[in-house]
């Protein structure tokens, strides 16, 4: 055993700022390509006599910007928007049958995602050239954004074929003609830096699928003028550019035109050099980065749509069981118990604040009982504080301090009853409580029930939010438990147990941190049935900081996965056992384990998305919101709690969600590290029963006092 780890909080921060890097870079780079709207033409005030009249390949002279012509009966067929995985390898087999090489236009961020097709393209001799890394109109962009679009892409393009090209075509081009001033800048650009810019004679205008004959029209040169014809082999679906290539090429080799890359048909070659050592491997961190961050958005756009799915399909099983439990009554000859002594109880450390509260409420009960408070190594006065209450039926039991299963186990070998009841040193029961949560036990298979726990101390949004939680876990949850007969956990809080069925699986458990689970699943194992009573309610003392609910939680969520992992045996087991296993073991692994671990990422992914499309971000948040009002709501109602506090549900996934998500993730590095984790006891200051209307206050005298003192 190792001590808690501490630096993993960095590496769940990197690694959040890694995700969040992919999600940007996917999102505003790759996602973007191709979106931008075809620019219209503009003056050209600005653009030479030497581009305007002249030929489809510009270059910088030093003196001013020269073009040449394509030479006669040549054709130089050209693709953009490329490499694309369907239709690129289709136009690959065109050509390679007709035995001719062409020059392909990349875009950076589809030549990262398809290396494997560049590499072919390459491999089968053809010319590659650069199209930008995202589409992007180079005369609207800064110079710094144009610099990096293109050098991002020449370094792709070295990674994947070994060389660095300078031939570059600026998305939307045309015509030497058609050139105005905005695309003059986006040229000057270009050649400014050394490359060639590569414009077309012919454009097939296969964007628009207009139908195959009319793309062989439009690429067919005129008399015996040669022509730098515009293609596209991706952004699209590309059925017609293929077809009309297969009529293309054999009608221009029957009127003698000869089909070459962009280089032999200029004598440019030197456009395309070898590649350094240092270009080829930044490029290929480029094209790992893109796909890394293409498969981060895959990946969780496919986590997010089967997270809704299981949300979904939860709260249908959640509201269909809860119908199927509330409609649950009791038949006339239903067995009733025989009314007879309970044993209460109460482990305490330093319980000093609502210990009188709680034994006075226990006393006031209904059912006969008797208390046995164990006091576990206390550091205040809560010993003082029982024996000054000179009450009748309370015995007080101390001990060293060894946790608070020990003392329950301790409590339980001075027990002389048949049926004991548990609960924290910070509850306080309503008369009735004790009295409802034994009568199951008339049932001679039932091992130990579940009772209603309920938040005391509701003032603030923080002690809402577990409100909320609480009504929630209690009238959902464990009625769905009990309808599947699966009930993982009995609440340490408040729960009744059958002496003989404790007895038979060794008392309380030691070894785990959430010895109420533990305890429950042992008692199944063992062939007990467990079952929920919503009748029998506590209320307790939720903490009030959140510090506090970070130390409670913590311990709750490992002492979980600790019992879960004590007991996955209970998968192959057979009656309560194998139901444990087969159904609440999976769905506390799914809903309480792996989709919080999840849903941080999850998280960013749906910010990111609200940001980027803000309508449909918003209706899936209110999708989101809805889907837990429902049950919410639904909730309260069965437990007769009024809506007002629902108001806070909106406010839980800003603060509250993503704590209990951070304590699924310490808790479950924290048990892969095998890390020791210590009880994490909570300060308690004695108001239990601060929002509890049921508590007569003449049940417990001090308390009000008390709470007014503070």
């Amino acid at each position: 055993m190792r001590p808690q780890p501490r630096a993993h909080w960095v590496l769940l921060g990197l690694t959040m700022v890694i995700l969040l890097g992919a999600l940007l870079l996917d999102t505003f780079v790759v996602g973007r390509v191709g979106q931008g709207a075809a620019p219209t033409a503009g003056p050209a005030n600005t653009v030479p006599e030497s581009v305007h009249q002249g030929g489809p390949l510009i270059g910088d002279t030093g003196s001013g910007l020269s073009s040449r012509t394509t030479p006669d009966r040549t054709v130089v067929l050209t693709f953009d928007d490329g490499p694309d995985p369907e239709w690129t390898p289709k136009i690959l087999e065109v050509l390679r049958r007709n035995g001719i090489k062409a020059t392909f236009f990349v875009t950076g961020a589809n030549a990262a995602q398809h290396q494997d097709v560049l590499e072919r393209v390459h491999a089968e001799g053809h010319e590659v050239g650069v199209h930008t890394f995202t589409h992007v109109d180079l005369g609207k962009v800064g110079e710094t954004r144009a610099r990096i679009e293109l050098g991002q892409t020449g370094l792709v393009v070295a990674s994947g074929t070994g060389q660095f090209s300078q031939l570059v075509r600026p998305p939307y081009s045309n015509r030497p003609d058609a050139v105005d001033d905005e695309d003059l800048v986006g040229i000057q650009r270009v050649t400014a830096a050394g490359n060639l810019v590569l414009l077309s004679d012919l454009d097939s205008e296969d964007w628009r699928r207009p139908g195959t004959d009319a793309i062989v029209e439009k690429s067919t040169p005129k008399d015996t003028k040669g022509a730098v014809v515009l293609m596209h082999d991706g952004g699209g679906d590309r059925s017609q550019t293929v077809a009309a290539l297969e009529k293309l090429i054999p009608s221009l080799k029957e009127r003698g035109f000869t089909f070459q890359t962009a280089g032999e048909a200029y004598g440019v070659q030197q456009v395309i050099r070898p590649a350094t050592a240092a270009e080829r491997a930044e490029g290929t961190a480029v094209s790992l980065a893109v796909r890394f961050s293409r498969f981060v958005t895959e990946l969780l756009t496919w986590l997010v749509l089967i997270s809704s799915v299981l949300a979904l399909a939860r709260a249908a099983v959640l509201l269909v069981t809860t119908a199927i439990h509330a409609r649950r009554k009791p038949g006339k000859h239903a067995p009733r118990l025989k009314p007879q002594m309970v044993t209460v109880l109460v482990p305490a450390y330093n319980e000093e604040a609502g210990i009188e509260a709680t034994v006075r409420t226990i006393l006031s009960s209904t059912n006969p009982v008797h208390v046995i408070v164990i006091d576990d190594g206390s550091t205040d006065r809560t010993s003082e504080v029982v024996r000054s209450l000179h009450l009748p039926n309370v015995s007080l039991v101390r001990q060293r301090n060894a946790g608070k299963a020990a003392a329950l186990n301790t409590g339980l070998r001075h027990t002389r009853t048949e049926l004991v009841v548990m609960v924290d040193g910070d509850t306080v029961l309503e008369p009735e409580t004790v009295a409802n949560l034994v009568q199951p036990f008339a049932d001679p298979a039932v091992g130990a029930v579940s009772g209603n726990a309920k938040v005391g101390n509701r003032s603030g949004i923080l002690g809402r939010w577990q409100h909320i939680e609480y009504v929630i876990g209690f009238n959902l949850d464990r009625r769905m438990y009990d309808v599947m007969q699966c009930m993982p956990t009995v609440p340490g809080a408040v729960g009744g147990f059958r002496v003989e069925a404790l007895r038979e699986v060794g008392g309380v458990p030691e070894d785990t941190l959430a010895e109420d689970t533990d305890l429950t699943m042992a008692l199944e194992r063992a062939g007990w049935s467990v079952v929920y009573t919503e009748h029998a309610r506590a209320w307790t003392e939720a903490p009030a900081s959140l510090g506090q609910l970070w130390r409670q939680r913590y311990r709750w969520c490992y002492g979980t996965l600790q019992a879960m992992w004590k007991h996955r045996g209970a998968v192959f087991d057979r009656g309560m056992g194998g139901k444990l296993g087969r159904r609440a073991l999976p769905y506390l692994f799914l809903y309480q384990v792996l989709l919080p671990v999840l849903a941080p990422a999850i998280d960013v992914f749906a910010v990111l998305s609200l940001w980027t499309d803000p309508v449909a971000g918003a209706f899936a948040w209110l999708g989101f919101l809805v889907l837990q009002l429902i049950p919410a709501v639904i909730a309260f109602r069965l437990d007769g709690e009024r809506l007002r506090p629902l108001w806070a549900v909106a406010l839980q996934p800003v603060v509250y969600r993503q704590l209990m998500y951070l304590v699924v993730i310490q808790s479950v590095i924290t048990a892969l590290a095998g890390a020791v984790l210590p009880w994490q006891k909570l300060k308690r200051t004695g108001s239990a029963a601060q929002d509890a209307p049921e508590i007569d206050e003449t049940t417990v005298p001090l308390y009000r006092a008390q709470l007014a003192r503070r």
